[in-house]
């Protein structure tokens, strides 16, 4: 492995044979419709090879699992929502992470057991729409010392409307503290990730142990109908 304090590329450029893919109501490595493909130096999330969306949420998940680290990303968000994809969607797409093995997920489990840095666009419309937020499909965290009910939590972050390319961090430490930050700006903070809750539907039940720290996981790119590219993907252990 790299020595700490060095940024290491996760994606290379060229493919995604360091990746694995799950996809809702597919079986485990199963690119349906080439949802994942590699152009011009980006993973590119796309669903030109689709018809109706039918909930075929998606992510593709670097090989090995992750505890303390610092990654860094680019996105941007392009083209039109799929049709059939649910209107929460529309330019939303995010990184997981502390994410459950995607070998342990059926074939009809819809969303990883894993925290989700959550990524939105804006809508043109002068609406706040924050992006770097957090949601927690079978997981819970702590914010400002308490356990924190809902599913989502809005970060402090300005809004990105178009097709501009975003630059989205996250520092992990463990099952301790969790920093998101967008085009250099601290915009939310929280703690104690653990498995927990709701949301996360027709998983193993032996692999949802509620209460259980999230010391460690999966990060993986998601693709939930709106289509979006990926660039620059680096890591730092810590």
């Amino acid at each position: 492995m790299p020595p700490q304090n060095e940024w290491t590329p996760l994606f290379n450029g060229k493919d995604i044979k360091d990746w694995n893919v799950k996809i809702h109501h597919h079986d485990y490595n199963e690119n349906y419709g080439n949802t994942f493909r590699v152009e011009d130096g980006m993973i590119r999330v796309s669903y030109d090879q689709y018809g109706d969306f039918n909930d075929q949420f998606g992510h593709l998940y670097y090989k090995t699992p992750f505890s303390s680290y610092h990654l860094k990303l680019k996105y941007r968000f392009v083209g039109q929502l799929q049709k059939g994809a649910p209107s929460y969607t529309l330019r939303n797409s995010g990184v997981m992470f502390h994410s459950q093995d995607p070998k342990t997920m059926p074939k009809e489990q819809d969303w990883p057991i894993s925290i989700e840095m959550q990524f939105l666009g804006g809508l043109s419309d002068g609406r706040p729409r924050p992006t770097g937020n957090m949601c927690s499909p079978g997981t819970e965290i702590f914010y400002q010392g308490k356990l924190y009910p809902e599913h989502c939590l809005d970060s402090k972050s300005k809004t990105y409307d178009g097709d501009q390319w975003v630059s989205a961090e996250l520092i992990v430490l463990g099952d301790s503290l969790i920093k998101h930050i967008i085009n250099g700006d601290t915009v939310l903070q929280y703690s104690k990730p653990h498995i927990g809750g709701g949301v996360a539907n027709g998983y193993d039940s032996k692999i949802k142990i509620d209460g259980k720290a999230l010391k460690n996981g999966f990060i993986a790119l998601q693709s939930e109908g709106q289509p979006v590219d990926f660039k620059d993907i680096f890591i730092k252990k810590l």
